[in-house]
């Protein structure tokens, strides 16, 4: 019998799996795809980042990413993001570098002279820039599949292509089927992703996660001076970011109903470089490739930020990351261990991540949310 089962793949439940084997668990991971990583990992824009505004976002990312530098198979690459910030958010962004830099995290306001030194752009309605430069990208199915090999090389079980139907707590055991079969565990841990909301229905639970449909555009390959870092332009959302000849290129579409909606969204093209040809007038002919542009679901919670913990016994949640899963697993995986093990988190302090925040009231304002 296993001592937790982890629902869920991705790099989120993947991190949460190793962690706890390494702690000594007998662990069980349950996947409903036929391999890893086949969610929001796999379609991610692979951004990491600890420019956030809540400190707890900024020491789940910093810590994540110390993490990754340190895994061959993760595939780090400093290339920096760059926040372009407009007068009408000035204020703002000065309180959240003034934070960033209080907790420790490399973080520098630059002039916007200096900061067209990295991307050409129109300064107008800007006041500054700020720049971390050890933000960057990563590869999500290379740290994913670490994550899982070390679980493995522990003695965890990981069974693909097998969903989760139900589950109920009963003598002090989670007593999950599947539709190949009924296991039972003291633990039960959902990193399920943009699936969360409709897996915990499965349990009887209200859980307020639901999917977002979000558009990564690509660009044909072209010639540029140098590459770009991942470069957002506060005042609409928009961002960009090299990805060797070619130019990703994105904007959240505030107007996108919650639901599970495949395929591109080829309406939003016009206005996503509508606002980037405003800010950034070289894309102006820039070719677009769209065999290389994708889709993917970002996890939303009602104040885009994650739910972390225990929500009752012995049933915990990563989830809900609302864009940041990638940049934030690795953290959440020791983090999840650490409640397991001592019944609370240790290392840093999870509650503005708890569930009850919704129930109480409490929703945690994230300023950094692209």
């Amino acid at each position: 019998m296993p001592d937790a089962v982890v629902v869920g793949a991705g790099i989120v439940g993947a991190a949460c799996a190793f962690r706890l084997a390494q702690a000594g668990l007998k662990v069980l991971v349950l996947e409903k795809e036929a391999t890893y990583a086949q969610g929001s990992t796999g379609r991610s824009a692979a951004g990491v980042r600890v420019q956030f505004s809540e400190p707890l976002n900024v020491l789940l990312s910093y810590h994540s990413i110390l993490e990754y530098r340190a895994i061959p198979e993760a595939g780090y690459r400093p290339i920096g993001y760059l926040f372009l910030v407009p007068e009408a958010l000035r204020e703002a962004q000065e309180e959240a570098l003034k934070g960033q830099l209080a907790l420790g995290v490399p973080v520098q306001r630059l002039s916007l002279e200096e900061a067209k030194a990295r991307v050409p752009f129109r300064e107008t309605g800007l006041a500054f820039a700020t720049f971390g430069p050890m933000d960057g990208v990563i590869d999500p199915h290379g740290a994913t599949a670490h994550y899982l090999g070390e679980a493995r090389r522990r003695g965890a079980e990981l069974r693909f292509s097998e969903p989760l139907l139900s589950a109920r707590r009963q003598g002090g055991l989670w007593r999950v089927e599947t539709p190949r079969g009924r296991y039972e565990a003291p633990y039960l841990l959902l990193c399920t992703g943009a699936w969360t909301g409709e897996v915990g229905r499965r349990l009887g639970l209200e859980l307020p996660v639901y999917p977002v449909r979000r558009m990564v555009f690509a660009s044909a390959p072209a010639p540029f001076p140098h590459a770009f870092p991942l470069t957002i332009d506060l005042a609409t959302g928009f961002y960009l970011r090299s990805e060797g000849e070619r130019v990703l290129l994105g904007r959240s579409n505030p107007d996108e109903p919650p639901g599970f909606r495949e395929g591109m969204d080829w309406g939003w093209l016009g206005p996503t470089l509508e606002a980037g040809l405003l800010r950034f007038p070289f894309l102006e002919g820039l070719a677009l490739d769209r065999k290389a542009s994708w889709w993917g679901y970002y996890e939303m919670t009602p104040d885009h930020n994650p739910i972390l913990g225990f929500v009752e016994e012995g049933l915990l949640v990563a989830a809900g990351f609302s864009g940041h899963g990638v940049q934030q697993a690795a953290m959440v995986g020791r983090l999840m261990a650490e409640e397991v093990r001592h019944g609370r988190a240790q290392s840093l302090n999870i509650d503005p991540f708890r569930l009850a925040r919704f129930r109480e009231g409490r929703l945690v304002r994230e300023r950094g949310i692209v």
